[in-house]
């Protein structure tokens, strides 16, 4: 006998308290006690989160008669035997503000369904229907997501529904008095809400993200005025004072952002910080395709209860870190000087982390579970990010691939062709063996090199065959994120280093000292407060103005605290790395690499 859908009920019910109530039914339940299981961690981010550490209690009920539930594990719970219809109901602190679980209070409310829904074991696969109810509170808010209706009305409260578990769990939802603007791209209609105190031009923010979506629909579609695939989209954005984050979902995205990232009324340039924004929305759009279609093989299906490894996390978010910005400059939306100096900012991001000599991006894509997603004071040392070493990657892949008469667009578009539109899972070798055949011989040496082994990929030369020089020179200070060539009017001797990372604030607090250089060899260490240097009292700015004065080989004696005791250091600085890049058009470049350039920039 087939079983009925999984019902469920939540309520914001007391948003000063940050308190969901959430109910799941479950009908005809499990004769020898229904075990319920919330996720570990939430897919899209690697690492186990613990989501039941909010659950502040549990009870249950059989046709209104109390039952007995116990914990079985950190995230299971069963329930004595019984006959009829059993309802479980918990009380989940929400006060997250992330992308990742929950959030409530008097201003908004916010969940991911894997945070807050339990599972009933052996019931993943069946239907589900939600109630979203209102509380007294929060009666006058809105409800946005793309959980299909199922009786609510248009962006109300009411019942929605999911063919199983792992759709109802991937369709964030929020709650508020927010402001919306809709566009079409791809043939669907996308949605964008702000929740938050903001002033943003919201009919320009829709015009430039309609042709970044329609750009990325062209792109897996291989023509202009391709179809998305899905009917509706929605970004979710929550406009705060200082935050940047989002998380992809099959249809929609959550995004956290800085209010003045945002578009302003009467300003039409694209200034740094709403660049950086579209850029964030472009990246998780991206991911409707590179994610949440074309998967590892390892995510299909999920396991929520424990870590899902491969070794391919350098391409699934590599690859979306490297067309995040480059479909910017080909939609239009930035012009190419913005996009070499947003490349710029990423390689020179790659050069300053000391960890990529040390892991590869296959092996910091396998490890994410426990390094990349809890880095410590050793972290750049020893780790390097899939993200953006991932990026750099894609891009020399691609200018590989284009040297043969391919590229990644065209190996993206198999991908999505062979794996995505079927619904099969990459194999952790399928992204090397597609390259190789679409390149039409064997790029396995590209790959032992730059993807499990940790050699930086030749950019210089393969950026040089497209008639563009990438140029390095020493980092200008603590503000300088590379992209951008060096002032004029410098110095010309060598600048000076200690080889160390202030953390933010006013005081000289290290937060990282890199492996190897002279803060190290002297005996500094992460955490140490420098106070006085040369015998005169220093704060974060006076330390980086006396470093600034040395020259390479100088001895400069410094007194920090290390927890509460004064130490000595006398450091030989060092000469500071050429590790900061820019990337400009070579105006000498011949007629074919600047035809290169143009038939892989558009621009």
């Amino acid at each position: 006998m087939e079983l009925p859908p999984t019902r469920y009920r939540i309520v914001p019910r007391d948003p000063h308290a940050h308190v969901f109530e959430v109910r799941c039914t479950v009908e005809r339940p499990d004769a020898h006690g229904q075990r319920l299981r919330l996720p570990a961690w939430i897919p899209g981010s690697y690492l186990v989160r613990e989501f039941a550490r909010q659950f502040v209690a549990v009870r249950a009920e059989c046709d209104g008669r109390p039952v007995r539930i116990a914990k079985e594990s950190k995230d299971t719970w069963r329930c004595e035997p019984c006959n009829g219809t059993l309802t479980v109901t918990a009380d989940v602190h929400a006060f997250d503000l992330s992308v990742r679980a929950a959030y409530l209070d008097a201003s908004r409310a916010f969940f991911n369904g894997a945070s807050v829904f339990l599972c009933p074991e052996g019931r993943a696969h069946l239907p589900c229907v939600v109630d979203i109810a209102p509380s007294e509170a929060t009666r006058a808010w809105r409800v946005a997501t793309t959980l299909p209706r199922h009786g609510a009305p248009p962006w109300g409260y009411g019942a929605y529904r999911a063919a199983d578990y792992d759709e109802l769990i991937d369709h964030p939802v929020e709650i508020a008095d927010f402001a919306h603007v809709a566009f079409e791209a791809g043939g669907a209609t996308h949605d964008v809400v702000v929740s938050g105190r903001h002033d943003a031009d919201l009919a320009r923010l829709a015009g430039d993200l309609a042709r970044i979506c329609q750009w990325h629909v062209d792109l897996f579609g291989g023509a202009p005025g391709g179809r998305a695939p899905f009917d509706r989209y929605l970004f979710l954005v929550n406009a705060v004072g200082d935050g940047y984050g989002g998380l992809e979902h099959r249809t929609s995205t959550a995004l956290i952002a800085a209010r003045d990232a945002l578009p302003r009324r009467g300003r039409a340039a694209v200034d740094d910080d709403y660049r950086g924004f579209l850029g964030l929305a472009s990246h998780e759009y991206f991911h409707a395709w590179n994610v949440k279609r074309i998967r590892p093989a390892s995510f299909l299906p999920y396991d929520l209860a424990r870590e899902c490894y491969t070794r391919q996390l350098w391409a699934f978010e590599g690859f979306t870190s490297y067309y995040d910005d480059l479909a910017l400059l080909r939609s239009g939306v930035v012009d190419l000087p913005g996009w070499l100096e947003l490349a710029g900012r990423t390689i020179t991001t790659v050069l300053r982390t000391p960890g990529r000599r040390v892991q590869s991006v296959a092996e910091s894509s396998f490890d994410a579970w426990i390094k990349y997603y809890r880095q410590d004071e050793n972290s750049p040392n020893a780790v390097v990010s899939y993200y953006t070493k991932g990026a750099v990657v894609g891009m020399a892949l691609d200018l590989t691939l284009r040297t043969a008469g391919s590229s990644l667009d065209a190996l993206m578009r198999a991908l999505w062709q062979r794996y995505g539109e079927p619904g099969r899972g990459v194999p952790e070798d399928g992204i090397a063996a597609l390259a190789s055949e679409l390149a039409g011989r064997d790029l396995a040496p590209f790959f032992a090199r730059c993807v499990d082994g940790v050699d930086d990929p030749p950019l210089a030369e393969l950026l040089a065959d497209v008639g563009i020089a990438l140029r390095v020179r020493p980092s200008a200070g603590p503000r300088d994120r590379g992209g951008t060539p060096p002032r004029p009017g410098g110095s010309e001797r060598p600048p000076a280093t200690l080889g160390v990372k202030l953390a933010a604030g006013s005081e000289a607090r290290l937060q990282f000292v890199f492996a190897g250089g002279p803060a190290q060899r002297a005996g500094l260490a992460p955490g140490d407060v420098i106070v006085a240097a040369d015998r005169l009292r220093v704060n974060a700015e006076s330390l980086a103005a006396a470093v600034e004065r040395c020259a390479p080989g100088d001895v400069i004696r410094l007194h920090a605290f290390r927890r509460d005791e004064l130490m000595t250091f006398d450091v030989s600085l060092g000469q500071a790395e050429e590790d900061t890049c820019w990337l400009e058009v070579d105006a000498q470049a011949p007629p074919e690499a600047v035809a290169r350039r143009i038939a892989w920039l558009g621009a």
